[in-house]
Order: structure tokens, then C-alpha cells, then sequence
């Protein structure tokens, strides 16, 4: 992975002071561009055809498309776009990182280390994005589902990648180990796109796994998502976005407690 969009003589310590933190998290978002631009395109890409793809296959085990069911798919193949940026990718790259010997000195150059942490999230989220809508798009050709955008998107997107992000930034950053990380992501993700009610009702799952999915994050990023793209097909979105932001905090948390240990 290439590494070397900013050089090392630039990141000289400053005052703690907000111009010199916002300096420093330009110089990391830069940095971190440099290691993910080589496949930033491919993520999309794969993004893309995840949720196309996975529009499709829901589409074969209905024995019949019902517009219920129809709207409950193309609701849904945004969450199922956003998930792997937080659980695959980034974990993925930091394995990377780990395995070539760059992580350890990414993590020694002179900057607060909320500043590496915020560029992380910053660019993994903005990637998520392009796959995500391009997905979205398709699966609402494909359906016929005439879609309802509200304001609420902007911040149910939002929420939605940054608790994938965190989330897997916690947890890659939290294990040592890249072949553990890689083994629970892919876990993850069997168990996300088969057990989770993100492109069908909670209702259709047995009730303990239901009452699961009640403090997960994953339908929750369903719910806030389609009540961005919807008009009165889901309740208790405000409890959706808690159940969020609580994970969100969570997942940064565990990162900024990582990163701590290694300052």
C-alpha cells in the first residue's frame, strides 16, 4: 500500500490549539487518501455490486413481489451497501497495514491522535457514499419503488456510516491480530445479510432473535435509512437513532481508548 502522500518532516508537533489540530487532521486525511486512493475506485465498485447483487437475490426467495415487499428491498440495499465499508474494508486495510510493517509508523508520527481518528472516519465515510446511492438507484429501477426523500436522509446516512466505521475502526484497531479481525468481519457480514431485518420485517424473525436486532445496530440503520426515503412505513425512528448514536460513541470510544494505550 502506498504511503507516502505526506511526508513525515511535516507532521512536526504543534500547539494544541484548533488551527493546529485541523492542520493535522488535513495532513491525515491526506495521508490516508494516499494508502486507499489505489482501490478507492474498486471499493465503489464492490460496494456496488454488493447491493445490486444482494437486490437481486432477495428478489429470487420471495415467492412474490408485493409492493410491501418490493419497497422493504430497495429500502434496505442502502444498509446492506453501507455495512462492509465498516466491517470489511477498514478492517481489511489496517490488516494491511499491520501485516507491511506501515501501521506502527503511522501510528508514531507527532500527531494528536484524534486528529489520525477523525481523518479515519471522515474518509471511509465519504467513501461509502458513491456505492451506496449508485446501489440505491438501481434496486429503485429495478423494483419500481417510487422513493420519498426527506431531510432525514442527510443525517440517517450520515449516522448509519459513521457507526460501521467506528465500529470496525474499534474493533480492527482493538485486535491485534488481522486474521481474527478478518475472521469476525466475515462472520459479521454471513450473519448481517441472512439474519438481520433490513430487507424484511422484524416480525418474520423468531422473537429472541427479534428482541436481539432491538439493541444491534443493524436494523437500525435500515429503519433511519428508509424513514429517510419513505413516508410513514416506519415508527420510532428517534429510537433508531439513539440505539446509533449509542454504537457510534462506542465504537470511537474503543478506538480512542486504542489509540491512548499506543500514545
Amino acid at each position: 500500500m502506498t504511503t507516502t502522500t505526506v511526508a513525515p518532516a511535516a507532521l512536526t508537533p504543534t500547539r494544541s490549539t484548533p488551527a493546529s489540530w485541523a492542520r493535522a487532521f488535513s495532513l491525515s486525511l491526506r495521508w490516508e487518501w494516499g494508502g486507499a486512493r489505489q482501490w478507492a475506485a474498486m471499493m465503489a465498485v464492490i460496494q456496488f455490486m454488493m447491493g445490486v447483487g444482494m437486490a437481486i437475490m432477495y428478489g429470487f426467495i420471495y415467492p412474490e413481489i408485493t409492493p410491501t415487499t418490493a419497497l422493504y428491498i430497495t429500502t434496505g440495499i442502502p444498509t446492506l451497501a453501507l455495512i462492509p465499508m465498516g466491517f470489511v474494508m477498514i478492517p481489511g486495510g489496517v490488516g494491511e497495514q499491520r501485516m507491511n510493517g506501515s501501521f506502527d509508523f503511522v501510528w508514531s508520527l507527532p500527531v494528536p491522535r484524534s486528529a489520525q481518528i477523525s481523518a479515519m472516519f471522515a474518509l471511509y465515510t465519504l467513501l461509502s457514499l458513491p456505492g451506496t446511492v449508485l446501489a440505491l438507484v438501481v434496486a429503485a429501477w429495478r423494483y419500481s419503488v417510487p422513493l420519498e426523500v426527506s431531510w432525514l436522509l442527510v443525517p440517517a446516512v450520515l449516522l448509519a456510516a459513521l457507526m460501521a466505521v467506528s465500529v470496525g475502526a474499534g474493533m480492527a484497531l482493538a485486535i491485534a491480530n488481522p486474521m481474527i479481525t478478518n475472521l469476525i468481519s466475515n462472520a459479521l457480514i454471513f450473519v448481517v445479510l441472512l439474519f438481520t431485518p433490513i430487507v424484511y420485517p422484524a416480525s418474520n424473525l423468531p422473537g429472541w432473535l427479534a428482541s436481539a436486532h432491538e439493541v444491534l445496530p443493524f436494523s437500525h440503520m435500515a429503519i433511519v435509512i428508509r424513514a429517510g426515503l419513505t413516508e410513514g412505513v416506519v415508527a420510532n425512528v428517534a429510537t433508531s437513532f439513539l440505539v446509533l448514536g449509542v454504537w457510534a460513541l462506542a465504537g470511537t470510544a474503543i478506538t480512542g481508548w486504542v489509540a491512548h494505550r499506543r500514545g
